[in-house]
């Protein structure tokens, strides 16, 4: 009886340790850099890439990423204590840099309590993101979330400092994401809307203390390097002729908020040119040599991988392994570095002896 009674305790007691483990209050999760889908994205190869840097480049405090993309190899970078230089044509991804690149103060408490009023919001009625993209790219609701929220951080805008105004859009752009019904990129939609989930917006996860020698850009990239000078200079092109500005054309348009008239089946808006490049087309080559001749650095990494003609149209690569050495070596010795990676591909492509090749320029003419 008494040895019943010593047990029933015990276990009552690891009931209730259990239930205020349970009953912790969770950490919120914060948003980070990489945690969106993107073509090319170079996340997988952080430590490749900052390995063959540590290993080759010495003295390396600044680092220029002149074809930024999502930002996560100036992110890597920059956690390394390195002044970064980031780039991209795209507003979206220039946005992205403000939040976590950028050096303006903000009063995260105001973000934390927008953002939470903007996850319990419930609108009901139409606007531009759900007569558009609603039943298709997101659900209904989503959609009239995405419009409602979009609208309200431009009725604030002589609130919010720029950067702040950056946050609440990337935070928005990064939420999309999660929930849009496509394969990763936004040239199609997938015909069956299966991506259910709710809208929910999170607060950055920001390192400032990195960020004060940092420089932010959205320019075209051969013209921004006539200007700027940085010890490594990170090269990430786009090489076939998927142009990012249409694969992104929707967070474009959501970043942008000029509620521009759109066209086709994957309501793009109808002037792109902005946002077009020409690494793209086949003035790839002559546009590469005009960018490798007015870099001013000691280092250039250029990022490349060897699809050549494996893949189908528009995923060859508009210029070859070959022209970027002979390119290169007019400014100084070239490595070569290779790794084995499987690249995204936007349906069940597979490709084989896939490997992300890096060469690397000693700059000495």
């Amino acid at each position: 009886m008494l040895i019943g009674q010593h047990t029933k305790e015990v276990d009552n007691t690891v009931k209730q340790r259990e239930c205020e483990q349970i009953l912790l209050p969770m950490k919120e999760e914060k948003l980070k850099i990489n945690n969106r889908r993107y073509l090319g994205s170079k996340y997988k190869l952080l430590d490749f890439i900052s390995n063959v840097v540590r290993e080759n480049c010495p003295q390396v405090s600044s680092v220029a990423d002149i074809f930024g993309g999502t930002g996560v190899v100036a992110d890597r970078f920059n956690k390394e204590g390195k002044n970064v230089i980031v780039n991209d044509i795209l507003y979206s991804n220039y946005l992205a840099y403000l939040t976590w690149f950028g050096k303006e103060e903000i009063n995260i408490g105001k973000i934390e309590k927008l953002i939470g009023e903007f996850n319990e919001c419930n609108p009901i009625g139409e606007n531009y993101v759900s007569i558009n993209f609603g039943g298709t790219y997101f659900t209904k609701h989503n959609a009239r979330k995405i419009g409602f929220i979009r609208e309200e951080i431009e009725k604030m805008s002589n609130e919010l400092s720029n950067r702040e105004k950056a946050l609440l859009i990337t935070s928005l752009i990064y939420a999309m994401d999660k929930v849009a019904n496509t394969v990763g990129h936004y040239d199609a939609y997938r015909r069956k809307l299966d991506t259910l989930n709710e809208l929910r917006l999170l607060v950055p996860e920001l390192n400032d203390e990195l960020n004060e020698g940092n420089e932010i850009y959205r320019e075209d990239a051969n013209e921004l390097v006539r200007t700027i000078r940085a010890d490594l200079f990170y090269i990430d092109t786009p090489y076939n002729s998927r142009q990012y500005g249409d694969a992104y054309h929707l967070l474009e348009n959501i970043a942008e908020w000029k509620k521009p008239e759109l066209v086709g089946v994957a309501k793009k808006m109808v002037d792109r040119s902005h946002i077009k490049s020409p690494y793209c087309t086949m003035k790839a080559t002559s546009a590469f040599k005009d960018l490798i001749s007015n870099i001013n650095g000691k280092y250039i990494l250029v990022s490349y991988n060897n699809m050549a003609q494996k893949g189908v149209g528009r995923s060859n690569a508009k210029i070859s392994s070959e022209e970027i050495v002979e390119i290169l070596e007019t400014r100084g010795p070239v490595k070569i570095f290779e790794k084995d990676f499987q690249p995204f591909t936007a349906g069940k492509t597979s490709i084989d002896d896939h490997k992300e090749i890096l060469y690397l320029c000693t700059v000495d003419r």
